[in-house]
């Protein structure tokens, strides 16, 4: 059986950490611990992303691992998790809510809420940022030491780049050169547009929280969240002020409030 890169810490209900295209679960990092305390954290590489290698079978994109997730769940006796996700990864989390796998999701900008610009947008973005760290690794691994370097490469994907310390910005350059999977699920994105003509599913009887953060210029926040609020209306909608797309290490502290609110709110 092919080796799945996870993590499993703490005791409690489980919550599982999905992350995006071109990371891996070490994006959650500066949140775990701090999950931790209270609940069962499982947070995993997804095939072709950080150490996980590409499954035969798995088709990447949001649909693809969902199943794959789900199979692999129920394999490892995890049972009703609240699934959160990151970008991709809300996209999926939304996927085992419908299909009612996850118990409760928490989707941070979530893809599938972009129109025909906001979704060259993004592939063009990300699969730019990736040639960069695939062909410029040894710079930017000297520049990420100074706090000017990192504002300069990480400004599109972190509200407060200069919080993102060296050594994480470093795995996080190397997951994005790294990905095996990276252009299957990017292509994958054109097929997974969400609108309210959608099933939802199992989706409206669980907590479902879906947040923005303000500074988000991946998955653009002001439109990109508005289509959020107009096809699950039945959700909870907050945005994450001065938070970029992967806000984890922008405010840890906001971030955990935020999914752990989601299972308390009624």
């Amino acid at each position: 059986m092919t080796q799945i890169s996870h993590i499993r810490r703490g005791a409690g209900s489980p919550i599982v950490l999905v992350h995006g295209l071109g990371s891996r679960w070490q994006i959650f990092a500066p949140v775990i611990d701090l999950l931790a305390e209270r609940h069962e954290v499982i947070a995993l590489d997804l095939p072709g992303f950080g150490d996980t290698p590409a499954l035969p079978g798995v088709l990447p994109g949001p649909r693809g691992y969902a199943d794959w997730l789900a199979q692999w769940l129920g394999d490892n006796d995890i049972r009703r998790p609240h699934v959160v996700g990151s970008s991709m990864g809300g996209g999926i989390a939304l996927e085992l809510g419908r299909s009612g796998v996850a118990a409760a999701v928490t989707a941070f900008s979530p893809v599938g809420f972009y129109g025909g610009p906001g979704l060259r947008w993004v592939q063009g973005s990300l699969t730019a940022m990736r040639a960069v760290a695939r062909f410029a690794g040894p710079a930017l691994d000297k520049a990420v030491a100074y706090p000017a370097g990192r504002a300069a490469l990480l400004a599109v994907m972190f509200g407060h780049p200069t919080l993102v310390a060296p050594d994480a910005a470093r795995v996080d350059l190397a997951g994005l050169a790294g990905a095996s999977s990276f252009a299957a699920a990017r292509d994958d994105f054109a097929t997974y547009v969400l609108d309210a003509s959608d099933d939802p599913g199992a989706l409206t009887g669980i907590p479902v929280t879906i947040a923005w953060g303000t500074r988000d210029v991946v998955l653009t926040h002001r439109t990109q969240s508005a289509r959020a609020r107009a096809v699950l209306p039945f959700a909870r909608h907050t945005d994450l002020p001065g938070c970029g797309h992967l806000p984890f290490s922008d405010a840890p502290e906001l971030c955990v409030r935020t999914i752990l609110d989601n299972r308390s709110a009624p």
